[in-house]
């Protein structure tokens, strides 16, 4: 029974997934759409071993995961330190905000071309896409977070001897952090679409190629491998990201998210 018991949470808690799953098969069995460009669940697995089994899947998907974590990474350390210096100072925040909502809606992969000049084709013009890509919704919740600390507590905090740095470290810091995970949750899953989007444009490495190069050929079996593998990437670095949310700001952590 207790074996039973995690398994039938998971089952419970991502059903939704699992009858997704199902109604796939059953438009791909009754033939409700062309099984060449509806594969079935048993061809799709079976496509996925293969491409594990010789290595093509794990290769392609480390190169995607690389190119779209660096670029993550870059935005975090960028758009914690502005949104921060934002969010700290009037002048800053005269400075860059008008920029941000100003430049906000224009679609940035249309800035690719230019960087495939700056940069090159290779992973350079990848990553400056998805570090600005990235970089928008983490220093817009970076700034709100900061600024949505209870001035109570700023003032408590000063009335009781803090110094700046400490009403900082102590309660800035704390208060902005939910606010925060919001804004790199959001932030990290594009990190992984720009990337995609970049290899399916133009590149001869990664899963984007790989579903390129697959939906060319009309093997679209292979294709969707491709994608069940995204989805899973996508799903595992969400869970992580969530491990790290409930440790870091553990006086939030909820039971439906642990």
């Amino acid at each position: 029974m207790s074996v039973l018991k995690p398994v039938l949470r998971f089952f419970g808690r991502y059903y939704s997934v699992f009858l997704l799953f199902a109604a796939y098969e059953a438009i791909s069995r009754l033939g409700l759409v062309s099984q060449r460009l509806f594969p079935s669940l048993g061809v799709i697995a079976q496509q996925l071993w293969i491409y594990t089994a010789n290595g093509q899947l794990i290769y392609q998907a480390s190169i995607s995961l690389e190119r779209a974590l660096f670029g993550f990474a870059l935005a975090l350390v960028v758009g914690v330190s502005l949104g921060t210096a934002m969010a700290r100072s009037r002048l800053i925040e005269a400075l860059v905000e008008p920029l941000f909502v100003f430049s906000y809606p224009i679609p940035k992969i249309a800035l690719y071309p230019v960087f495939i000049f700056v940069f090159g084709l290779g992973d350079a013009s990848k990553i400056a896409l998805v570090f600005l890509e990235c970089l928008y919704p983490i220093v817009i919740h970076v700034h709100a977070g900061m600024r949505s600390a209870d001035r109570v507590l700023i003032w408590a905090a000063r009335n009781m001897g803090a110094s700046r740095a400490q009403v900082f470290t102590r309660v800035l810091v704390p208060a902005s952090l939910p606010i925060v995970f919001t804004g790199l949750r959001i932030a990290l899953p594009v990190s992984l679409i720009i990337t995609l989007v970049t290899e399916i444009i133009g590149e001869s490495r990664g899963l984007g190629f790989f579903v390129t190069f697959a939906t060319s050929s009309f093997q679209y079996g292979r294709a969707l491998a491709a994608f069940f593998v995204i989805a899973l990437l996508g799903f595992v670095l969400d869970r992580a990201l969530l491990f790290a949310r409930d440790r870091i700001v553990f006086w939030q952590r909820t039971d439906a998210e642990v």
